[in-house]
């Protein structure tokens, strides 16, 4: 067993020997580098490339996929793990991360081709290359099956039309997966999941989102005018669009649990901090009961939603089905971050309304991930149909 504390990871789940190196590793990165910007980066709504190249240069951005494809060879749990240490220091770098490596470069290595592989995931995986994934539209959000983004085959191309809302990365990333729609009366069975690069004819951008959180992410709508795109870059086939986009979801949302539980650590570890320090009644406030227990309720659920995301890239390494895990840790991660991020404000009474400490950021970036890939409701249908099955 590894000797811990609470604020680490939880007592009794031993991480191997390469995971607490990524731990360490991505740790020190993250508090060194990254934490003494977030703040500014969060200000000014920038988005931090210099925090993507300095991961692509640590051989982060292919943390999973073969060597063989630029990748490091290590397992699912790492990458929840270094998630989550992101997410400590600067959420605005956790999701422009995640959604480079679990929603654009991990479908191509799940759906693609040799040569896809090569030409698409092993640039990204080195980190040459940025990646955004394209599902929502303004009037599709949940219900991707009603995408009206259309790919109409002509030839060795189809002609893609339409627009896409809220995509991570947005006017920053290089390589697009785009889930776009060839026959709408097929509902999900039209489908098609395109690789869409930047600079393609008719491909423009939106204006950039003014958010509540992760300010500095480059969210914005893309929008397509005819834009041709070679049928080579489809993965899998027409029709398979949905089965790619719900099976990247699925590690997707283990990618947003590590999120939720970084910025609620992060928060919490701010709290233990300021309560060691605050004076009030002729005390410090962590010898306040009623503190005291708002940390230990705070901690426990933390400590339980890390556990639960573990137990998803778990089971996402060793082949099994994990869409239940996934959504379960994704729904509970992130209700523990708003209800953790709201209780760290309230213990730093006042000061935790104001930009000179860092919780009230932490819970505003915890707020997007009870709302992106799959809001709560959804997490909820999903763990139930999936339960009701096994009745």
């Amino acid at each position: 067993m590894i000797t811990t504390t609470l604020k680490d990871q939880p007592i009794g789940f031993a991480l191997t020997e390469e995971q607490r190196l990524i731990q360490e590793t991505v740790r020190e990165i993250a508090q060194k580098e990254f934490a003494p910007r977030a703040a500014e980066v969060d200000k000014n709504h920038r988005f931090p490339r210099e925090n993507f190249e300095l991961l692509a240069a640590s051989d982060l951005c292919g943390m999973f996929f073969p060597e063989e494809y630029g990748g490091a060879g290590l397992d699912h749990v790492c990458y929840a793990i270094a998630v989550e240490e992101l997410a400590k220091a600067c959420a605005t770098t956790s999701v422009l991360y995640s959604a480079h490596v679990s929603l654009t470069a991990a479908p191509v290595y799940s759906w693609g081709n040799e040569e896809q592989k090569k030409n698409f995931l092993a640039p990204m995986a080195r980190g040459e290359k940025l990646g955004a994934f394209a599902l929502s539209e303004p009037g599709s959000g949940s219900d991707s099956a009603a995408a009206r983004c259309k790919a109409i085959l002509k030839g060795d191309h189809f002609i893609v039309n339409g627009v896409k809302n809220w995509i991570t990365n947005g006017i920053e990333a290089d390589y697009y997966l785009v889930i776009a729609q060839t026959d709408s009366a097929l509902r999900h069975r039209g489908l098609v999941a395109l690789m869409i690069e930047k600079g393609s004819p008719g491909f423009t951008f939106g204006k950039l989102e003014d958010k509540l959180g992760i300010r500095g992410s480059s969210t914005c709508q893309i929008i397509f005018e005819d834009t041709p795109v070679p049928v080579s870059n489809m993965l899998g086939g027409i029709g398979d669009g949905f089965k790619v986009a719900m099976s990247t979801l699925d590690g997707g949302r283990i990618g947003i649990a590590s999120q939720a539980v970084g910025i609620a650590q992060g928060a919490l570890d701010h709290s233990y901090k300021y309560a060691k320090e605050r004076v009030a009644f002729g005390v410090t406030l962590n010898q306040l009961q009623a503190i005291q227990f708002m940390m230990v309720e705070m901690q426990t659920e933390i400590d339980a939603a890390r556990l639960l995301t573990y137990q998803a890239s778990v089971a996402q390494d060793r082949g099994q089905p994990f869409t239940q895990e996934a959504a379960m840790a994704k729904l509970y991660a992130a209700e523990v971050a708003m209800r953790s991020t709201v209780k760290c404000v309230q213990i730093f009474g006042g000061y935790g309304y104001v930009t000179d400490y860092p919780v009230e950021r932490h819970m505003r970036d915890a707020k997007i991930t009870e709302i992106y890939e799959g809001t709560s409701e959804i997490q909820r249908i999903v763990i139930a149909n999936r339960l009701l099955k096994g009745q």
